[in-house]
């Protein structure tokens, strides 16, 4: 293995220049906006386009409009080493979630180009679209897109909330090939990647809690999700109404989800990995009033876990609780459709090699699992050597106060660096 290089001064500079840039061109009234296949995700691509040019960076862009940027290898047959993240944002976000994964992927390519280093095999940063639900309802729209794996209808089911216009239309007008997409023409073939690292903040607050500044990713979970969840009572009179003759969405719904709470006690109890959330749950404020007792109820639950297995066992026994609820209340409750974004697998030996390196470079890290999803599950599904870096960062994710500290991205690039020379020492081997 190379010697490990301490000096990562010029990059870390440069990183803080270009976070800079992100937010100044994608700040809102409250926290930074860049839209899926919109304007301020087309900012962030731009970004890394010019400093691709920069660097005298090989550039490819897909059917589906990621990005990619290549310092090419002296063995261009061999499969190549990726990292990167995406781009966009949820509404009024943070800065970092994501672009912290791109922006330490071209800092570790500037670091190569300033060092007059040419690596064994290509070394690729992907800027990856669509990643946020926030803008089209499906899950890795761009890394799915890459792999075939998006299904033709989202094209034309999804629409953008804020337009109205569908996925398809979205990337036509950006100037991509939504048909190709359409046809599950492969962008990337996974034979063809060695493997595939990405360093992204952590979104919860346990790096803070436990006083670390980095982690490593021990899975990342999988999920279920429920956007159509609905109860179906009877309105009547709140006061002329007795209780036993009611048929109470509301309280039809409450019990149904304490039900889920005790469920997911129960599983945590039995060691297994499990999270819960319901989103919204609500009446129709144009029909119920204070004087009604409410008919229909509408809410959305998300349940994750490591265990897919796990998460479509939940799903059955859900729907046998909201049987036996809704024959004993008199309503009837539908969770509805779901969505299944299957739990990302780590590689057993690039963990282990992460953990190593970061005690070779007195990196504190601790491992951990990922509660969020990422692109790295899909790579890691199709087949290809996966693993992630997390940086700590205050206040969680998905919102305006995101708040990583440069000196912990520098640890994390640090060992992004550390990993990637270390492959490319062992392919000179």
């Amino acid at each position: 293995m190379p010697e490990l290089q301490d000096d990562l001064r010029a990059e870390i500079t440069l990183a803080g220049q270009w976070f800079d840039h992100l937010r100044s061109h994608s700040k809102g009234r409250l926290g930074v906006t860049r839209a899926s296949y919109g304007e301020g995700e087309q900012m962030a691509h731009d970004l890394m386009r010019a400093l691709g040019r920069e660097f005298a960076l090989e550039e490819r862009i897909d059917a589906a409009g990621n990005l990619y940027l290549t310092l090419p290898g002296r063995d261009r047959t061999r499969p190549a080493i990726m990292t990167g993240s995406h781009l966009d944002s949820v509404p009024e976000g943070g800065n970092y979630d994501g672009a912290a994964g791109v922006v330490a992927g071209m800092a570790l390519l500037a670091r190569w180009r300033r060092a007059g280093r040419q690596p064994v095999q290509d070394i690729t940063v992907m800027g990856v679209r669509a990643e946020e639900l926030s803008w089209f309802p499906a899950p890795y729209i761009g890394s799915r897109a890459a792999f075939g794996l998006l299904e033709p209808e989202a094209l034309d089911r999804c629409r953008r909330p804020d337009t109205g216009r569908t996925l398809a239309e979205h990337m036509a007008e950006a100037g991509f090939a939504p048909e190709r997409i359409r046809a599950r023409e492969p962008q990337l073939v996974p034979e063809r990647i060695r493997c595939f690292l990405e360093l992204h903040i952590e979104q919860g607050p346990v790096l803070v809690q436990k006083g670390f500044p980095v982690g490593i990713v021990t899975g990342i979970r999988g999920n279920l999700r429920y956007r159509d969840c609905h109860v179906l009572g009877r309105y009547g009179h709140a006061g002329a109404e007795p209780r036993e003759s009611r048929r109470d969405a509301v309280l039809a719904g409450v019990e149904f989800v304490y039900r889920l709470e005790e469920l997911w006690s129960e599983y945590e109890l039995a060691g297994k990995d499990l999270v819960a959330t319901v989103g919204r749950f609500h009446t129709d404020v144009d029909v119920h009033t204070m004087t009604k007792i409410p008919g229909e109820v509408w809410f959305t639950m998300d349940i994750r876990s490591e265990d897919n297995a796990v998460l479509l066992e939940v799903d059955r026994r859900l729907r046998g609780i909201a049987a036996e609820i809704g024959a004993r209340r008199g309503v009837a409750i539908d969770p509805g459709a779901f969505t299944n974004a299957r739990p990302g697998p780590i590689d057993p030996a690039l963990r282990a090699r992460l953990q190593t390196l970061a005690a070779q470079v007195d990196i504190p890290a601790m491992p951990m699992s990922s509660g969020a999803g990422h692109d790295s599950a899909v790579f890691g599904n199709m087949g290809v050597p996966t693993a992630m870096i997390f940086v700590r960062n205050d206040h969680g994710s998905h919102n305006p106060d995101e708040a990583m500290e440069i000196g912990d991205f520098a640890q994390g690039l640090k060992l992004l660096v550390a990993a990637v020379e270390d492959l490319d020492g062992a392919s000179a081997a």
